[in-house]
């Protein structure tokens, strides 16, 4: 199991922080987003992460390598993936996550979520 904590400033200044486990850090930083945005964005519930590749964009960096990761997520209505990039795996995870929470809340809700503030 995995733990990842997360704060987030909500429309209207307030902070979310919230703490929640997963089956490895990216169902974790999952559940921890879903945590903090459900109270003031319901519709998140309808969002599915469907799938979460890694790739190594240049393997003869060995360790110091860029990782690139796709997630694809769907709703009842659309599919969409997003990407993170970075020579931190769960670095580039987070970008991809947070980038497909930010881009179903501007579908669904219409307005800037603020999401550069989630740490």
């Amino acid at each position: 199991m995995s733990e990842v904590t997360v704060k987030v400033k909500l429309p209207g200044g307030a902070i979310e922080h919230t703490v929640a486990e997963g089956h490895g850090p990216v169902d974790a930083m999952n559940n921890a987003l879903r945590k903090a945005l459900r109270t003031t964005y319901p519709k998140i519930e309808g969002m599915h992460l469907e799938d979460y590749k890694v790739r190594i964009l240049d393997g003869k960096l060995a360790t110091r390598a860029k990782t690139r990761v796709l997630i694809e997520t769907s709703d009842a209505e659309s599919s969409w993936c997003t990407v993170g990039v970075s020579e931190n795996i769960i670095t580039a995870s987070f970008v991809a996550l947070l980038d497909s929470f930010e881009y179903f809340l501007l579908q669904q809700y219409g307005h800037e979520t603020g999401g550069d503030d989630a740490s």
